[in-house]
């Protein structure tokens, strides 16, 4: 595992919240924290040479980038810090970042957002496409609430985001919510199908114990609450991101769209919380 974490800022509060959310994340871990503009002259079509020197979008980028440095010390004086001014479009940027990076945090949405989107292309494109974890994190501060939420199912792709989950909660010292919302087939109301749900349920729960056993076996001293639930999966993530500090789910294999990769799970997650939300890649993506 790579020991950098990479933050994109771009001035904006949602940025500064990540910032703070990646300091202490490598703080956790010891890892050194890389604090990423990037440079998009795409908007303003023009090049390096027609613009006055100095040139004021270095300028404007090596200003964010000190200024959210400064903030990362100050909360976290004894972790390392370097910066990076570069050039491209900051979805782009922050993906090839991710190529060398633990984690990837991203604010949910820039200075370029809409005021009523919850979610600007950016932290969308990062987390659809990156190959390491990606934290997306809303402007503001939360009080700690001692509890990391990981969504799982009963596919493969769900292990990695599993594995991130049970590493979060152990550095944190804190409790595991294991999600796994199930649907009642079809048939099930159909008045002429006899079925027993009770029978069902323990199915359910049969699954759900299967799948975290392996990691809990890693990870002993991590308090682990399964919370199965007859429910859509993103109603009940977003039901427990309540008492959360940290919401993880799983991604989908690589693809050419990636907000398409989120699936619809990950995409309802991260429009409806109000808690960091992390990302996970599937293995076949590493």
């Amino acid at each position: 595992m790579s020991d950098q974490i990479v933050v994109g800022v771009d001035g904006s509060p949602a940025a500064l919240s990540a910032v703070e959310w990646a300091a202490a994340d490598a703080a956790r871990i010891d890892a050194t924290l890389k604090i990423v503009y990037a440079l998009d002259r795409s908007p303003y079509e023009v090049t390096r040479s027609a613009l006055a020197m100095p040139d004021q979008l270095v300028l404007e980028g090596t200003r964010v980038v000190a200024a959210a440095a400064e903030r990362a010390r100050e909360r976290h004086p004894w972790i390392t810090v370097t910066t990076e001014v570069r050039e491209g479009h900051p979805g782009k940027v922050l993906r090839d970042c991710a190529a060398d990076a633990a984690e990837v945090v991203v604010g949910s949405r820039g200075l370029g957002g809409f005021a009523r989107a919850l979610l600007g292309s950016v932290s969308i494109h990062v987390a659809g496409q990156a190959a390491c974890p990606v934290v997306v994190v809303r402007a503001g501060e939360r009080e700690p609430r001692g509890e990391v939420v990981v969504g799982i199912d009963d596919g493969p792709d769900c292990e990695p985001a599993i594995a991130y989950a049970f590493e979060q909660a152990a550095r944190r010292g804190v409790r595991l919510r294991a999600v796994y919302a199930w649907r009642a087939p079809v048939h099930v109301y159909a008045p002429e199908v006899a079925y027993d749900m009770d029978e069902i349920r323990a199915a359910q729960h049969h699954m759900a114990k299967q799948k975290l056993t392996p990691f809990q076996e890693k990870h002993p001293q991590v308090q682990v609450a399964e919370d199965v639930r007859c429910a859509h999966p993103v109603d009940a993530l977003v039901d427990a991101a309540e008492g959360a500090d940290l919401v993880v789910v799983g991604s989908h294999g690589r693809g050419a769209f990636g907000s398409m990769l989120l699936g619809s799970v990950g995409h309802g997650v991260l429009h409806h919380t109000s808690c960091p939300v992390a990302v996970v890649a599937a293995d076949e993506r590493r």
